[in-house]
């Protein structure tokens, strides 16, 4: 593909992009609407536009290009790129714009949705045929984000009954296994790769009874009535991705930002998972519990992920400069701030809000500044893609 232009190459390219610009600037317009300078949205009210467009604007725009790069690596296949990647791109565009415009509610659902559900037609053939049948719960995994988003929509409007189902709560959790097949794979890799002499062990026996876990964590979160129950299978959870992250951890991996990242990520999440017990049982405020498994797990995992799969698919070495090392750390303040800080010092609430916010769009500001121009860009050592 000689004369392609680099930006729709491969899905990383304008899906990266995509999700640095609304990482950055969507905290800034929440911001702004918290602080009166700007409306709140009409359709997604308080601060229900913000979960949105943080779950199926910005994740899923990292989820799109991660799985359009890797599943072409995974399969040998060729994936969505020219005109087809730029169709995926405007469908996750319009999706962005539909909570500001006046449609009908049914309309305005089928529309949202068509991008998860274009996104996996577009992979269907090299996830399904590939040489890995495993691959293909990415399909079904598209599947229920496309009936997440669609219901989200559809609940905003009211155009639904109010508790049949918790879209949010299905995003979140679609994209928590999605975290944990991509961190199954890459986390040994990369720890083995960067330290000659280390020995990351994963066992098939803990792989299982981790997915399991996942799934009766997410089946409580749904659909149980009793907070007990979701508190244990929350603990559950957390205990198995806590044997599983000891058995790949060697402490040098700290020593090197662009694999710390990911430790950090991992480590959020078993933190997240372990305070949304003690939501459940009422001895903090959920939203504690949901922004260590968002703006931590996700935020931090995502942004590392983001900055390596970019080095290496544009012919980079793989470290992360000093400026992407000080948005690794930012991201971790603004989640730890965000965190914690409320819990310590809650008279300053609004305070602690407005510095995380700052400092995560600091950090994708920092990511459009550093890796903007090598997703725009030829790969430097000359290979097509």
């Amino acid at each position: 593909m000689p004369n392609q232009n680099p930006l729709l190459s491969l899905g990383f390219r304008p899906f990266f992009l995509a999700a640095g610009v609304i990482g950055c600037l969507s905290l800034l317009a929440w911001l702004a609407m918290l602080h009166g300078l700007l409306p709140i949205n009409l359709r997604f009210v308080g601060s229900a536009w913000h979960a949105h467009e943080m779950l199926y604007g910005y994740t899923l725009a990292v989820i799109a290009g991660f799985l359009l790069t890797a599943v072409r690596n995974w399969t040998g296949q060729e994936t969505a790129s020219g005109a087809e990647l730029a169709g995926l791109v405007l469908l996750w565009l319009i999706a962005r714009a539909l909570p500001w415009l006046a449609l009908p509610v049914w309309g305005d659902a089928l529309l949202a949705a068509a991008f998860p559900l274009a996104l996996a037609w577009s992979m269907r053939k090299p996830l399904w045929n590939g040489p890995n049948p495993v691959n293909r719960v990415f399909l079904l995994i598209l599947g229920g984000m496309t009936v997440a988003t669609a219901w989200s929509h559809l609940s905003a409007a009211g155009a639904v009954p109010a508790g049949l189902l918790d879209a949010d709560g299905l995003m979140l959790g679609l994209v928590l296994i999605t975290l944990l097949i991509v961190s199954g794979r890459v986390l040994p890799f990369f720890t083995k790769a960067a330290i000659n002499d280390a020995e990351p062990k994963s066992y098939q026996w803990l792989e299982v009874t981790t997915f399991v876990a996942a799934g009766a964590w997410l089946a409580a979160d749904l659909i149980s009535p009793w907070l007990m129950l979701k508190a244990i299978a929350a603990l559950a959870f957390a205990l198995s991705l806590l044997a599983r992250f000891a058995g790949w951890h060697d402490r040098r991996a700290w020593r090197i930002p662009i694999l710390a990242v990911l430790y950090a990520g991992a480590l959020w999440l078993i933190v997240g998972l372990i305070l949304d017990a003690g939501a459940e049982l009422g001895l903090l405020a959920p939203n504690v519990a949901l922004h260590a498994l968002t703006a931590g797990a996700i935020g931090v995992f995502t942004l590392g992920m983001m900055v390596r799969v970019t080095l290496g698919h544009t012919g980079r070495a793989m470290a992360s400069s000093p400026s992407m090392t000080a948005a690794f750390v930012a991201i971790n303040l603004a989640a730890l701030i965000r965190v914690a800080f409320p819990l310590l010092w809650p008279a300053q609430y609004n305070s602690w809000m407005l510095l995380s916010g700052l400092l995560w769009s600091g950090a994708f500001a920092a990511f459009l500044v550093v890796i903007g121009p090598m997703l725009l860009a030829p790969r430097v050592d000359g290979r097509p893609i």
